[in-house]
């Protein structure tokens, strides 16, 4: 630092003729940054030393630049914050350092890169005022260009997120619409049900009615839970298992059924939801029904998913079924709901019975992901 004071103080009371002889300000003359050197001391700060690059920058000669205020190079589009900057860093003495819009003297504007810097003497007081500059109008509209360019592709983005925004709440119109006309025919089709309940003459109509409505309420309810949830392309079927084994466990009858759940988030495509939520229907039914003496019987559920792969288990204790140690499946219009639905949504079912009378079902189900 204090060889450059010392450099600076070779130019003493520096004028535009002065220091031709001093190689500080004959390297200041010959670069190629345009440089000036102000003056304090004197009214308005004047220009005392413009070197050629300045010249050549602003389009001004020599005897233009030497005497005036370097404000004159400010117009209509300059930005007089930043010139409040500069103004105030050389009152306090301060370096600044700013990007300014100025104009040429044939009036075409160019962004400037302006450096301005104090020259103090030996006893620390300032004699002048060092700036030099830089053309970055290339630079300045660069950004520019890269500004607006962002500018259209975000507008671009905003008009295609409302646009997908309308769309999706014209989705949900409609898929609330489609629910609201389900629920109805679901509806409907269970009060003819339960007409035909209420005048069927024989005990075995009647259960049959009693299954019908069953699996009609399995599928009104795989129908809620689906449309319920936010992503409707997806169904969590240990959560619907727990709620059908609840419903049939509150109608038992014989015995008071308990329900316990162990459950991780096991989901399903939404293509494959009615046929396994009939599937679990059936299968639920069957346990449940099945005979037993004991006065509490416990119905575990357990589901779970890896890759995919979806594990759903049904266990019950107690289980006296009405058929030989080697059938304990459903048969009949059940066993050919089970076999069939099961088949189409790509599932296997295990049916297993232990020697304490305990019934367990097994679904591996391959979800459909494409």
């Amino acid at each position: 630092m204090e060889k450059q004071k010392d450099d600076w103080t070779l130019t003493e009371a520096l004028h535009y003729e002065h220091g031709r002889g001093d190689p500080f300000a004959a390297a200041v003359r010959s670069t190629r940054m345009p440089m000036i050197i102000t003056d304090p001391n004197q009214p308005d700060n004047p220009i005392v030393f413009a070197n050629m690059s300045f010249q050549d920058l602003t389009g001004y000669g020599r005897d233009e630049l030497i005497g005036r205020n370097c404000r004159f190079l400010q117009g209509p589009g300059t930005d007089r914050q930043t010139v409040a900057s500069v103004r105030k860093a050389i009152a306090q003495g301060n370096d600044a350092s700013v990007d300014l819009l100025n104009y040429r003297k044939d009036g075409t504007p160019f962004w400037n890169a302006l450096y301005v810097s104090p020259v103090r003497d030996t006893a620390g007081t300032i004699r002048f005022f060092f700036a030099s500059q830089m053309d970055i109008t290339d630079r300045i509209d660069r950004q520019d260009r890269v500004s607006r360019e962002k500018a259209v592709v975000e507008a671009e983005v905003a008009k295609r997120v409302s646009e997908l925004r309308e769309a999706v709440e014209a989705q949900q119109l409609l898929l609330h619409e489609v629910d609201h006309r389900v629920k109805n025919n679901m509806t409907m089709i269970g009060s003819i049900l339960r007409m035909e309940l209420r005048a069927a003459g024989d005990a075995k109509t009647a259960r049959m009615l009693r299954l019908m409505m069953s699996r009609v309420d399995a599928i009104s309810t795989v129908h809620r839970n689906l449309y319920q949830d936010i992503d409707v392309t997806r169904f969590d079927i240990g959560s619907y298992a727990v709620g059908i084994a609840s419903d049939l466990a509150q109608h038992s009858a014989g015995s008071h059924l308990r329900v316990r759940a162990d459950l991780h988030r096991a989901e399903i495509p939404a293509g494959q939801a009615s046929a396994l939520g009939l599937v679990v229907n059936e299968i639920l039914n069957h346990m449940v029904q099945a005979r037993s003496e004991a006065s509490d019987r416990c119905l575990d559920v357990s589901a779970q998913a890896e890759g995919s792969r979806v594990q759903l288990t049904f266990r019950i204790s107690n289980a006296q079924l009405e058929h030989t140690e080697d059938s304990y499946s459903p048969s009949g219009v059940a066993e050919q709901i089970i076999t069939r639905l099961a088949s189409q949504s790509h599932t296997s079912v295990d049916w297993k019975k232990s020697d304490a009378g305990d019934l367990q079902v097994t679904l591996s189900i391959t979800r459909d992901l494409s």
